[in-house]
Order: structure tokens, then sequence, then C-alpha cells
């Protein structure tokens, strides 16, 4: 039996890898600022700040590591709270990495994003991409993969960089989404459609992490699903598996993202610079690093993890608008302007 720390285990993401790490018989120790809804008896649930050195050198001293799953993020939904956005995402980097060189921890999988962009590329982007990003959080990834970076002669540290993460209870943005097609709303997109944008399937990123462990080096990997189709055949998908009565719409480029930008700046929408931009833009990663060199298979596509990811809102949607002290990801986001949208739908 390992012994693996998982930050940001209450999580969406986190929740997924650590459950199937203790159905593998593993001990977990996880440590999140949200309660823990997991019980097991190979389970430790620590409810705290990964920033607390104090706190995590205790957790180091106290478990003799095989690795650490550095999944802890915070977002970028709250702008109240954009100083502890950075000092979580960057400075409990740093702590985490260094925790683990201390205490010869040498293995760390540490989830980036694909929000080191906001723009549109014609071919699938490469690792060799010098990263551009626009927002905080991007920045704030970026910042981690560099902290990493510069530990790798004293630590190994594998680097994913993921796009959009799904499984069923996957919300958030999304929510707004599964929220129209719940309700028969049209379902509007920016532009013609025929851009596309990749997921990642949860449990195949978890699968992705346990292949890490037996890499050796500091390595960034793209990671990703493929054959990925235009957003109108992925919704269309949706929509044609689904008792709904909605239906695509589409609005012009020239009067939507101006209008997109203006809600940002006052506020008055969920959607920042880095989704406004990326909405209607394509962005693909070429994933032929992380088959070559782990073995990484997806086992899913797009229109499979929406639809799978929609049904579960479906079935459970009374349950999910009462919850309450989760995470960004696992509570629908809250509409904003949007909400005139959905009446005009």
């Amino acid at each position: 039996m390992s012994c693996y720390l998982i930050t940001g285990g209450s999580g969406f993401f986190g929740s997924i890898l650590k459950k199937i790490l203790l159905d593998k018989g593993h001990k977990c120790v996880n440590i999140d600022l949200c309660p823990d809804a997991e019980k097991h008896e190979n389970l430790v649930s620590v409810q705290g700040d990964i920033r607390d050195k104090d706190l995590v050198e205790k957790l180091f001293s106290e478990n003799q590591f095989e690795a650490v799953f550095h999944m802890a993020a915070m977002l970028a939904h709250d702008k109240k709270r954009i100083h502890d956005l950075w000092t979580s995402n960057v400075d409990g980097t740093e702590i985490i990495a260094d925790a683990c060189i201390r205490h010869n921890v040498n293995k760390l999988v540490f989830t980036s994003s694909n929000c080191l962009w906001a723009q549109n590329f014609d071919e699938p982007v490469t690792e060799q991409q010098p990263p551009d990003p626009i927002e905080i959080y991007g920045k704030s990834k970026w910042e981690g993969e560099k902290i990493l970076e510069a530990r790798k002669d004293k630590l190994n540290s594998v680097i994913f960089r993921c796009p959009t993460i799904m499984d069923e209870g996957r919300l958030g943005l999304l929510g707004i989404l599964f929220e129209f097609v719940d309700e028969g709303r049209k379902l509007w997109m920016v532009g013609d459609g025929n851009n596309r944008y990749q997921f990642i399937y949860a449990k195949d990123l978890a699968n992705a992490c346990q292949l890490a462990l037996n890499y050796n080096g500091t390595e960034v990997f793209n990671i990703g699903s493929d054959n990925v189709k235009t957003f109108n055949e992925v919704y269309g998908y949706v929509l044609a598996h689904s008792d709904t009565k909605s239906r695509l719409a589409h609005f012009p480029k020239w009067f939507i993202i101006p209008c997109m930008k203006l809600a940002s700046k006052l506020g008055l929408s969920p959607l920042g610079p880095y989704q406004y931009k990326m909405i209607a833009s394509t962005f693909v990663f070429d994933t032929t690093k992380i088959k070559e060199k782990l073995g990484f298979k997806p086992t899913r596509t797009n229109e499979e993890m929406l639809l799978y990811a929609y049904e579960f809102y479906h079935k459970n949607r009374k349950t999910i608008e009462n919850r309450k002290n989760v995470s960004a990801h696992n509570e629908v986001a809250k509409m904003g302007v949007i909400r005139i949208l959905k009446w005009l739908s």
C-alpha cells in the first residue's frame, strides 16, 4: 500500500482521483479548503490551506508519501479573492514543492491548464508553443510550472496541461449550459459553431496521473481527447440524445463578443477574458508526446463526455441546487446577465 498526498482532494477532479486510488488499496491524505465528503479507512482528510507552512510541514512529517498529486487551485470567479488566487496557486505550489524536497518525496504530479493561452490556433498546440496567458488564473498556472521547472534537479515533476475536465458532476460554467438544455431553451453559440475546443475525461486524466508515477524526470505533457468535433456537432449530439426541446442558435461574433467584453468589465457576467475569447475560437492540444512517452490513450470523445455530464445534472438537479460549501466546479456558476438571455430563449 502506497501513501499519497492529494492537494485539492475535495474538489471535482481531486475527488475522482482520490476515490480511484482508495479503491486500489492506497492510503490518501487530502488537504483542501473545502470539507471532504468521502469517508474511508485509508483516507485522512485535513481541512486546511496549502499556504499554511506549519500545517504542510506537519503532514509531511507524519506521513511517508510516495508521491504528491498537486491538484489544488483557486479559480478566478470571485474577483474579491484575486490576491488569494495568486498566493494559493503560486505560493502554495512553491510550499508543496519545497516540502517534497525537504522530505525526500521525489515525485510530484501537477495539473496545469490550457488557460496558458487565449487565442485561436489553426493547428494542434504542441508543448513547444510559448505560453501567453491573459488573465490571472492562466498566469498563476504558468508561474506554477516555472516553480517546478526551477527545481527539476531536486524534484521530478510531471506537469499535465489540461483542457476542460469532464465527468459526471462537472458543473461551473457548464452548469449554465445544462440548465438551458434541461429547460428546452435555445443553445446559443458565438459565431457559426464550427470551431473546436477539446475536453479531457476525468478518469482518463486520473489514469495519466498514475502513469506519471513511473516516469523519471520533470516533463510537460499536453493531454486531451481525440477526434475533437465542432461545437455544432458536440452540442447537437447532446440534444439528439436528450429529451429536450432545445435547438442550436448562433450569435454573430461582431455583435456578441463586444457585449460579453463589456458585461465582464462591469462585473455582470461569469465569463472572464479567457472565456469570451475562447468561446468562439479553436483550441486543441497535440497529444502525441504523452501517448509516446506515457502510453496514454483517451477513452471518451467530447460529445460522449458532455452528454454524460448533462445526464448526471438532469437526474440530480434538485440536489445540485441545494449544495453548499463545495468547490467551484461542483456547483453551477452564477448566471449574471446571462439570465436575460435565458428569459429570451
